[in-house]
């Protein structure tokens, strides 16, 4: 009886190779714990912003000594111009990349060329036109500021897809650690080159080394490489949406943005220097909270775009919580404007005083005028917010031009008047066709509302008491003020229990382990 042979049993196939980085496209494990990664991700964004502001501010301390604001004016002159041409650099695609449902390496990459492409053509561009801005604003030194900042455009080219991958992930601590560490060396640069004597210089330096640094940090801690475009990848839709966002933010920063050019070409560098600072101070403390939460916000929101119901829930929410973040702020701000300017500042900058009060009134809204872009990006309607931005620019430019002839503060009045008109009109119609409602809105803001005004008048009244004291005293009378105005809200049962909702919410944020899917 013969043997029967083996039978040979072929071996598995291998693997299909998979694309390099795949796990950063999908987003279906991320429904899972949607809430918990946004608390998260909220609470160490929220964090990260707290050590950002700190080196925000302490860097605007100490320059602010070190450098004039005709320094700070000479700078802004220029970035009032290539912020325009900047964002071209991105065109949108950052956002698309975000917000789409399925994407995958091709289309990445793809976008990735197509970003840097764009920012080396817009870096000639500017180049070539620096003689053209030097000749507008009528000061020579313009020229090579123009040239050395339109070379880190290219850094910005290559950035925006790595970074947009990882907020598709919800990879907020990385992303927390890749801006605190590019702010930090972009702080220490600027500030030595300060204090040796370099004057604008220092400012530029500062700016090209944060740029460089976030480069090298963002994709490390992607470890994604891009591949070579492809045609066919699928991208022309992810274009068109782009497309449509960067006009629209081209037109709004026409609309919000257009002042800084007109005062400092009338004006001069003086002039917009402490029209600039006032701004840039104001709106700082904004910025570190708005723009986290919003990196938060918009994909959460992409992901809950079939699902009205939760989609109201967590747009109220999110905005719940900006509101009770900024509007006691602001109102703190502005109702101890003086003292704070001095403060952080220093004398020479006095002037900027009553354009940081003008300015604060409108910045007690403009979080929440600024949240209607959640509903627009996560929706995917970019051409919705073009054409809102195509109507409101006619509307800022004039008061503009009506507020120029009575210099910096009566632009600041000018577009805080415009601001007001156009905020409830923003929101309704950026509310239509969802299940958001200016109703449910007032009920999510009175109660952070009334506190701010509270604060305000607790301020207001005891400085009363200090006017023309010492520094020292009337900022500590500001800080008694708004205690006990904050403090009086307290016995109100509705504000007492929304602050310690939305203080669970932060805490709880901090509380629970992060997930391996937030790192």
């Amino acid at each position: 009886m013969t043997r029967a042979e083996p039978i040979a049993v072929p071996p598995p196939p291998a693997p299909a190779a998979r694309p390099p980085g795949r796990e950063l496209f999908g987003t279906e494990h991320l429904h899972e714990d949607l809430k918990g990664r946004s608390v998260r991700g909220g609470a160490v964004t929220l964090a990260a912003q707290g050590i950002k502001f700190a080196l925000g501010l302490g860097s605007t301390v100490v320059l602010a000594r070190l450098l004039t604001p005709a320094d700070f004016g000479l700078v802004a002159m220029v970035t009032a111009l290539t912020g325009f041409v900047a964002m071209f650099k991105d065109a949108g695609l950052s956002l698309a990349t975000v917000q789409r449902d399925e994407i995958d390496h091709a289309q990445v990459s793809t976008l990735f060329w197509i970003n840097v492409a764009a920012s080396v053509a817009l870096m000639l561009v500017l180049a070539a036109l620096a003689p053209a801005i030097a000749w507008f604003y009528g000061r020579p030194e313009l020229v090579a500021v123009t040239v050395a900042i339109a070379a880190t455009f290219v850094l910005g080219g290559l950035t925006p897809q790595h970074a947009a991958l990882l907020k598709r992930q919800m990879r907020f601590t990385a992303l927390a650690v890749k801006d605190i560490t590019a702010m930090a060396f972009g702080m220490v640069v600027g500030v030595t080159l300060a204090w040796l004597g370099a004057r604008h210089w220092a400012l530029v330096a500062m700016g090209a080394t944060s740029s460089l640094v976030a480069a090298v940090m963002v994709w490390g801690l992607t470890g994604w490489m891009p591949g070579l475009p492809r045609r066919g990848a699928g991208v022309r839709p992810m274009l068109v949406f782009g497309g449509n966002l960067t006009a629209a933010k081209f037109v709004g920063r026409l609309s919000h943005k257009v002042d800084t050019i007109l005062i400092g070409w009338h004006w001069g560098a003086g002039a917009l220097g402490l029209y600039h600072k006032a701004y840039a101070l104001m709106t700082l403390p904004i910025s570190k909270i708005f723009e986290p939460l919003g990196n938060v916000t918009v994909p959460a929101l992409s992901r809950l775009q079939d699902d009205p119901a939760r989609y109201r829930q967590y747009y109220l929410k999110a905005v719940n919580s900006v509101a009770w973040l900024t509007m006691p702020l602001v109102a703190l701000l502005a109702a101890a404007a003086g003292p704070i300017i001095l403060l952080v500042l220093g004398p020479q900058w006095e002037g900027a005083i009553p354009i940081f009060k003008i300015l604060a009134v409108a910045s007690v809204f403009r979080p929440i005028y600024s949240s209607a872009r959640w509903i627009f990006y996560s929706t995917g309607n970019g051409e919705g917010l073009l054409r809102l931005r195509c109507a409101l620019a006619p509307l800022f430019f004039g008061c503009f031009v009506v507020g120029l002839p009575y210099g910096p503060a009566g632009v600041a009045a000018a577009y805080t008047i415009g601001f007001l008109l156009a905020f409830p009109f923003v929101l309704r119609y950026a509310f239509r066709g969802t299940s958001l409602t200016l109703t449910g809105l007032a009920g999510a803001l009175w109660c952070p509302a009334l506190t701010a005004l509270g604060i305000a008048a607790g301020v207001r009244g005891l400085g009363v008491l200090v006017d023309g004291a010492a520094l020292p005293e009337r900022l500590m009378f500001a800080g008694l003020g708004a205690m006990l105005g904050g403090t009086a809200l307290l016995l109100v049962p509705a504000v007492r229990g929304e602050l310690l909702q939305v203080a669970a919410v932060f805490r709880s944020g901090f509380c629970v382990r992060t997930s391996p899917g937030n790192r």
